[in-house]
Formats: structure tokens, sequence, C-alpha cells
């Protein structure tokens, strides 16, 4: 290894297109704010789309001339290139899951049947192993960009309804197919959004999630409020359906619903846009006149639903346990007086409970790993048998946790830094765990390290810290850092595979992944410290692993790049225009970054929970304070940044993206490139091709390379 490098060269690049200033001043709380970009926010303006078009023009011609560019992009794409597959999910004696066999531009869904089930013709698409193609969305489009983005088989696993969303868009629209034929019938369901599919248990209908139908061009910027509940009946045109619920008077309120699993009842919990405390309304589907009781009448706290032994409902809360546990609360009696404790609070935080046979099999994180225990549904019980741990293949996070009350069978699928993705399969009965499908990755698992560190934020806070590398990369006070985060919503942030980090580490990077204050590692004392007038904490937070990794000895602020998406990227371009000096690169993808204007667009009124109203006068004073577009000051010298967002993005739309660009290349004072990479038909993220994927992230891979890893020789690698 070499030592620091001499002064930094960058690849030969023409100026950023001129973007015109306009003279829009809005009054926030009596300040006059300028916001003369507020033309990029019209994103099919010719306009806006010359811009677009030129600064994608002037960020191919930098990472052109990149000479690594081909070979981390064909690397790259080798390591993309391994079969996956999702956890299954079982109804009626079939078995559906999502595989894809390395680079197919979206995951295929298939059946598996019962055993002598089924016509020959079954054959056609046999996967080797029983299964059968049921869903192929490559066939949807030339493109790869329609995506199944939901999928639900009724309780009898004859019949499958299924979304698709097109170009990353977060409308869905639900289908509804014949398991048997794997045909369509002719249900069509439009306008759902944030949505799954709850079927009655008799198959004759489904309950989804809707909005009204945006005005003709708003598709992608209009607000969304007003979520329903609908019942769709198979073989009905879509305007039968029936009204279950809605809050008219309460636009904010986004149901979710759920058939309980007996059948009997409809469930619906309610959240305030992203709060993570909610309501919980049950109705008796055998007397659907009563109308709904409430199970939880008020927004005290947070609750799921887990099951129900009749009118004792097995409910997730958070109430007097910040970090979860497990109640029962019998139908009929709101007081939580009435509450039965069943599983109690520990030291770990309670992500999901999910019943399986007579067990409740309880997910946890531990300092932001995953544990699985398992639970009589009396709660935990000496003596009785299939209770305990369920032991996980090292340091990581599960994909996803299934389980039926009729099955004594736990189906899990677990990831790491390290570790592809593996399945398995746990027997309650017997307390033993099968290995169902080994990670297939083309990565040496041996080669690699992973090791949590804690660095302390300015107040004192520990904030914990994954570092993965090559175990021959040491700290030498050079080595290349991708510092990635998030820090909002209650999300946690946990060990996860990507061929991306993937590719970093064995170029000879570090990753270094930091669980920041706001998200949902460590309870709700936890996510309360990083949101509202709190926020700044995470930025803090993020600041200081910075600060650790150079005072650790390994590496210099040069070295550092800075990462995150959606709320990820509000916190990059927060703290590289807080503290430019801390980080050689950034790449702020999806950002929300207009801090005064999110609220103005598509479901952005919803994330008051984390940032504030900027409507409100004393909210605007602290949101003003660390508004990414607020606070680019001119004649700064800013690090190396790609501002990376999709142009069909309805979440954060790209015109955040598009107004922080422009000012950060308006104010920058030093040399270091500002370029805007803009994906066309892509949204926030979900459903993205792989194509398109490995595209962006070769990008992003390269933009590293020229700016934090240029100059400094590689090991060789470690393959």
């Amino acid at each position: 290894m070499t030592g620091q490098s001499g002064p930094r060269t960058w690849p030969a690049l023409a100026p950023p297109p001129v973007a015109r200033r306009g003279d829009v001043v809005d009054d926030h709380h009596g300040e006059l704010v300028a916001d003369p970009y507020r033309w990029l926010e019209d994103t099919d303006a010719p306009e806006t789309a010359a811009w677009v078009h030129a600064q994608n023009a002037r960020t191919e011609s930098f990472l052109a001339a990149v000479p690594e560019r081909d070979a981390i992009r064909a690397r790259l794409a080798e390591l993309w290139d391994y079969p996956r597959w999702g956890v299954p999910v079982e109804r009626g004696g079939r078995s559906f899951q999502l595989r894809n066999s390395g680079l197919q531009d979206q995951p295929v869904l298939y059946v598996t049947d019962p055993a002598g089930a089924g016509p020959a013709t079954w054959r056609t698409g046999d996967a080797g192993d029983g299964a059968r193609v049921l869903l192929d969305p490559n066939v949807l489009s030339d493109d790869g960009t329609v995506a199944v983005s939901a999928f639900a088989p009724s309780e009898d696993g004859i019949l499958l309804a299924y979304a698709t969303s097109a170009a990353g868009s977060d409308w869905m629209t639900w289908r509804v197919r014949d398991v048997t034929t794997g045909e369509d019938l002719d249900d069509v369901v439009e306008w759902s959004k944030f949505s799954t599919a709850a079927w009655l248990h008799d198959g004759s209908g489904f309950y989804y999630g809707a909005m009204a139908r945006p005005a003709s061009g708003e598709e992608h910027l209009a607000e969304s409020r007003l979520l329903r509940v609908c019942l769709h009946r198979v073989g009905t045109p879509q305007e039968a359906d029936e009204l279950v619920f809605e809050a008219p008077d309460e636009p904010e309120w986004l149901p979710g619903a759920e058939v309980s699993d007996d059948g009997r009842y409809l469930v619906v919990t309610v959240a305030r846009g992203t709060f993570p405390e909610s309501q919980v309304h049950v109705l008796d589907l055998e007397d659907p006149a009563a109308g709904f009781r409430p199970l939880v009448a008020d927004f005290a706290s947070a609750a799921s639903y887990v099951t129900n032994l009749g009118e004792d409902f097995y409910l997730r809360t958070d109430h007097g346990a910040e970090r979860g546990r497990v109640v029962v609360a019998p139908l009929g009696r709101t007081g939580r007086e009435s509450w039965t404790e069943v599983v109690p609070e520990t030291g770990d935080t309670l992500l999901h409970v999910v019943r399986c046979g007579d067990r409740l099999v309880c997910h946890y994180l531990r300092d932001a790993h995953a544990r699985v225990v398992v639970h009589a549904l009396g709660g935990p019980l000496p003596g009785v048998p299939g209770q305990g741990e369920i032991p996980l293949p090292g340091f990581g996070s599960l994909t996803g946790l299934e389980g039926r009350p009729g099955s004594t069978t736990v189906q899990l699928g677990f990831t790491s830094f390290t570790e592809s993705g593996v399945l398995l399969s746990h027997d309650l009965v017997t307390a033993t765990t099968t290995v169902v499908r080994r990670s297939a990755a083309r990565i040496s698992p041996e080669h690699l390290v992973t090791e949590q560190v804690f660095a302390v934020s300015g107040d004192g806070t520990r904030v914990p810290l994954f570092l993965t590398r090559r175990r021959d990369v040491l700290p030498d006070g050079d080595v290349p850092v991708l510092l990635y985060g998030y820090g909002g919503f209650d999300v946690p942030v946990t060990p996860a595979f990507s061929a991306t980090h993937a590719t970093w580490t064995e170029r000879g990077g570090l990753l270094a992944v930091a669980v920041l204050r706001g998200g949902g590692e460590y309870g709700r004392s936890w996510y309360d410290a990083g949101r509202l007038e709190h926020k700044q904490n995470v930025f803090d937070d993020f600041c200081a692993c910075a600060r650790h990794l150079v005072a650790s000895g390994w590496t210099r602020p040069e070295r550092i790049a800075a990462n995150g998406a959606s709320n990820g990227g509000l916190l990059v371009g927060a703290c590289c225009t807080q503290h430019p000096e801390l980080y050689g690169a950034a790449v702020p993808e999806v950002g929300v970054l207009d801090m005064l204007r999110f609220t103005a667009f598509t479901i952005g009124w919803a994330w008051t929970s984390d940032y504030g109203d900027p409507a409100d006068a004393h909210h605007y004073r602290f949101v003003r304070s660390w508004s990414p577009l607020h606070n680019v000051r001119p004649g700064t010298s800013y690090p190396a940044t790609m501002v990376m967002t999709g142009d069909h993005d309805d979440r954060v739309v790209p015109g955040h993206s598009f107004k922080f660009a422009a000012a950060l290349q308006a104010a920058q004072a030093g040399d270091a490139p500002v370029l805007l990479r803009v994906e066309t038909s892509a949204g926030h993220g979900a459903g993205k091709p792989t194509a398109k994927l490995v595209a962006e992230r070769s990008d992003f891979l390269t933009f590293l390379e020229a700016t934090v890893a240029a100059g400094r020789d590689r090991p060789d690698d470690a393959r």
C-alpha cells in the first residue's frame, strides 16, 4: 500500500450548463427567501429537459475519461450475476417465490404446485425443482421498466392479485391471475398506492388502498392524500368496488388493511403520514353492518396486528415499552388497562412478530443486527418445547420471515455485508434449522471481515458503525472510504449484501455503514432524538463517524465519500454543506434537499413527522437551519459531488436534486467537479431494472474511483 497521494487532478470537464436565475422570492414567516431555480421543478418543461440533457452529457464526459470505468462495470456485472431467491409464501398447498437468475431486469414469480397436481403443460418454464413460471414481468415492457411491486395469493392458492408499477412510479395497477392456467382475468384496478392486497378467505375479492385519480399530466407531481380502503370483488369492474374505510376529514390518515388469520375480521391500521403511532380498527366480516370497532382508538402509541384467538387480538406495540412488546387486547375494550402482556420488552428492539402454529416468532435487533426468538402464544413459558432462539449464520439481517397459523415451519431469509443471501427453514417441533438455498454470489466471504465499532457524537452519544473490508486492507491513514447513512423515519439500517459494496471492498475500499439517531435500531427514544428539533443530531452523528475514521487511523477527509439516498440524500446534502472539509466526495441520491418546499409535492406532506412543517413558524426555524439547498454558500470549496435522481421519481420529485445541483454548481469555489446524473424512465428506486442498476452503480463506483480513490495503488484483488 502507498502513502498519501499528491495534489488532486481531475479529468477535463466543461463548465456546467448555465441555470437561469429567476426572481421568485417567498415570504417565510417574515423572512424573504429567494428561490431562483423554481423553474426546475417543472420537470416536463422544454427548458428543464434541455438543461437536464446537457447535465447528463457533461457527467458522461467526466465518467468516460476515467480509465477504470470499463473494468469497474465489467466486474460489477459479474458480481451482480448470481441466482437470488425470495422467501417463499405458502398458500393452499402452493409455494410462491420470487427468483432472479442473475441479470434478469425484474425477478420472476414462480409457483410450486402440490405433488401430482396440474396438467403437463405446466412443465413449460420449469425451473428444474418442480416450480413453474407464474408471472414474468420481463415480458411486460421492452426496457424492463415495468415491475411487479406487490403480489398476494388467495388463501386457497387459486388466484393471485399482483400490482405493476411503471418507470419506478409509486402508482400501482392491480390485476388477478388464475394460478392454474397462468392467465389473467378481466379485473383491472388502477390508481392504488402504498398498498397490499388482503384477500377474503373465500377468494371472492380483496381489499386494497386507493387514492383519487390525479389530473392528467400531474401523475408524478400532484399531492397524494386521502388514501381509502376498497373491496374489489373478482369479476366485477373497479367502478363497482365497495368503499370500506375512509376518513375524509383526516386527509393525512394512511389506512392499511389485512384480513385476520381466522378470516373473520378486517383489521385496518391507520397511520398519520409517516408518524409511527397508529390506530387499529376491526370490522366483523360476519356482521359488517355493525361497522368498525376501535381496538386502539388514538395515536398515543404504535400498534400492529399479529394474530387473534377469537376476539383476543395480539398486538406488537411500543406502549409502555419503547423497544416493543406483545400484548393481547380484547375487542370491545379500547382502554389499554385491559391489555395483557404476553411477550415483555427486552433490551433488544422488537421489529416484527408472526404467528407460526401455536408460536410467536419474534424478530429483534441487537445493536442493529438480527435475532429471532420463538415464544409460546401465552408468552415465555418454562418447559414448553419449541421456544428459544433460532440460530442465524452470523452478523446480519432478515430479508424475510414467513409463518402460518396452520404450519410449524418458519421460513427465513438472511443476509449480511459478506453473505449474499441464504434461505433457511426452521421446524418448530424439532427445533432444527435447514439451509434451503445457500448464497451464490461470486465473492469469497473468507477474504472479507466486518466489525462493529462506535464513534462518539458531539453530545457524547455512542454511534454504531459497521466496517467491512478485505482482510488485507489495514488502517494506513489513506484508505478510500465509502461512508453510508440514512438516519430517519424509524427505519433501521442493518447489515445487507450489495454487489456495489462488494465491488468497492474488493477494489481495496473500506465500507462504513453508520447507525444514526432517527432510525429504528434502538427504540423510540433513539428515533425521537433524530427528528424535528433534534434532527441536527443525525447530521452530527454522521460527521462524528467521518471524524472517527480519520482519528482511528483508517483514512483522511479527502478519501471519504459520503453517500445516502432519499432521507439519506438529505443527510449527505446537509453534512456536506455544513462540513465540506470532512469529505472528499459526496453522492446524494434521490434526496430531499429543498426543505422549504418538500410538502408541496406527492407524498411530501407526510414527512413532517421527521422534518417538521415549514408552514409552522417554530418548525421553519430549525428546518431552514439545515435545509441543504438553503445552506449552499457561494465562494465555498465543496467536495466533488454527483447528485443522482430519476426523472420519474414521484416520491421525492427530481426538482429537489435539480435545484440543489444548480445551486452547488453556481457556488463552487474549488476545482472539484459538481455533477448531476439523471436516470431516465426511473423513479425513487423500487422496481428499477437490473440493466439500469448495473449502469447506474458502475457510474457511482467510477465517480468514487476518480475522486476519493484516485492516485492510490490498489493491492491485488482477493477474489
